[in-house]
């Protein structure tokens, strides 16, 4: 009978989310020889093939596509054993694994996990950027603890949570048109050209529907991939852009913009917390969903 070995699996899995031998060694600390060799037992254990090897890397067979779930299922309730133990032994140790959205990363998570780690300073975190709908597969998976990732992805088996809204705005420079505006509906933005923000594919593609429910068109000048290309091309009179007024208020002044609130319902926005199961949670990452959850405005 194959006995489960910890390392063993731990490496498989790295091997499979990062897609080579070569690229999990270097996130892992450990030759690629020796990874290699860990892999080649667990197949020679399991008598079957678990990772297809191609010049371009490894992914893993339908065989260990199983494994993988189920590794990552054992790992994440070691994981949490340990923490617990360590919780009651030495109290308030542990690591917790996050996985979030752009915009909530932009406009108060960091905050948020920087005021909860200087008050548990035993307690590692680790964020990481995904697409809402990655957020939800990656919790779904047990690739982490926690997602924050918008409500209009909270499909699936898992436990969503209410956490904060935000609200779209026009960014323009003082010169546009519309700087004087207190308030903009978005069809009145169409009259002049957008950039658009790449991580924000979804927004852009509902900007496109929403532009052809209106009957008009909706152009987009230039894409940029950060929200300070975005803030630096509307400074130069390039364009607007229509971000999280929430993300924008704080560079306002320093890149000399005017931030407008959308007037349109779908401007307002609401994020959740998914989770597979919080009674499953470690000691630490219950607490750290206590602190985001006491911390968040009543949505």
């Amino acid at each position: 009978m194959w006995q489960i070995d910890p390392t063993s699996l731990r490496l498989f899995i790295a091997v499979c989310e990062a897609g080579s031998i070569a690229r999990a060694s270097e996130r892992e600390f450990i030759a690629p020889s020796a990874v290699s060799k860990r892999m080649a037992d667990i197949e020679a254990d399991v008598g079957v093939p678990l990772l297809s090897r191609s010049k371009r890397g490894a992914v893993p067979t339908p065989a260990g596509q199983a494994l993988l779930r189920h590794a990552r299922q054992l790992m994440r309730s070691m994981e949490r054993l340990q923490g617990e133990l360590s919780e009651y032994a030495e109290g308030g140790r542990g690591q917790v694994k996050i996985l979030a959205n752009i915009s909530s990363i932009m406009e108060f998570l960091p905050e948020e996990l920087s005021d909860f780690m200087l008050a548990n300073e035993h307690i590692q975190v680790d964020i990481e950027e995904r697409f809402s709908p990655d957020v939800v597969r990656g919790v779904l998976e047990g690739q982490a603890d926690l997602g924050v990732c918008r409500k209009s992805m909270a499909i699936g088996n898992l436990a969503f949570l209410p956490y904060r809204r935000d609200h779209l705005a026009l960014v323009v420079n003082a010169a546009h048109p519309l700087a004087g505006r207190q308030s903009v509906r978005f069809s009145e933005t169409l009259a002049h050209d957008h950039i658009g923000l790449s991580a924000f594919a979804t927004l852009n593609s509902f900007m496109n529907h929403a532009a052809a429910e209106a009957g008009r068109e909706l152009r987009f000048r230039a894409y940029v991939s950060t929200f300070d290309g975005a803030y630096s091309l509307v400074k130069a009179g390039l364009g607007q852009t229509i971000l999280p007024m929430e993300a924008v208020s704080r560079y306002a002044r320093l890149f000399d913009l005017r931030v407008i609130p959308l007037l349109d319902a779908w401007a307002l926005g609401e994020f959740v917390i998914c989770v597979r199961d919080v009674e499953s949670l470690s000691l630490a990452a219950r607490r750290l969903l206590n602190h985001l959850l006491a911390r968040a405005p009543v949505v």
